[in-house]
């Protein structure tokens, strides 16, 4: 077996790898990305001096190589998606990337606690109405599901009022953090900041997959 058989097949065994590791998505996506690698394996190949070994060795795994693949999926659903379940498990994948990945993730995570509370406690206002609401009084400012703070003469302000008020302010919230964060994902990869590869040496075009 000649070297250049031998290095066929180790380039076909690692395609093959990376084809069964990609998760789910189309099979048009699945094979674009498997062509663009081996484009970018054999091209390397060509170079003086250059090293099959090497260039695997860079490229990593073909487990994590498709891993990497579909956390960028999912991230680039997210950007075109109003589910908060999604939105959030594509910040948590940034958050593993850098400090701007951390601040959406966080800012992402409150807007979502802050307007699901909301929501929650008008919800609940009707089965705890004496628990639920908002109080006000010298230097009492609380609100939400608790029990009533004792300090006089703070009372609750709005009653039932409550009910529309905290589904107003707590869809907003909820609206406008899913606005927000779909609006930085694709600013984001647009410009390629927290979505650049660690790989520099993967071409352009790998990046606007992922």
């Amino acid at each position: 077996m000649n070297l250049q058989h031998q290095q066929e097949l180790e380039i076909d065994n690692y395609l093959r790898r990376l084809r069964e590791c990609l998760p789910q998505m189309s099979v048009a996506d699945r094979e674009e990305i498997v062509r663009e690698i081996s484009v970018h394996i054999r091209e390397s190949a060509q170079e003086t001096n250059s090293s099959l070994d090497e260039i695997l060795a860079r490229l990593g795994s073909a487990e994590d190589l498709a891993s990497e693949y579909g956390q960028d999926a999912l991230i680039r659903h997210a950007s075109h998606s109003f589910s908060p379940v999604l939105i959030l498990r594509a910040t948590v994948e940034l958050a593993k990337r850098g400090i701007e990945g951390l601040a959406l993730f966080l800012s992402a995570l409150l807007g979502y606690t802050l307007g699901g509370g909301l929501v929650l406690t008008a919800i609940l206002k009707p089965i705890f109405p004496r628990q639920t609401g908002l109080w006000i009084g010298p230097g009492v400012f609380d609100f939400g599901l608790h029990e009533p703070p004792p300090v006089y003469p703070a009372h609750e302000v709005l009653g039932w009022r409550y009910i529309p008020i905290a589904l107003s302010f707590g869809w907003l919230f909820l609206w406008v953090t899913t606005l927000g964060v779909r609006w930085f994902l694709r600013r984001s990869r647009s410009r390629g900041s927290i979505f650049a590869r660690n790989r520099a040496h993967i071409s352009a075009n790998a990046g606007t997959l992922a």
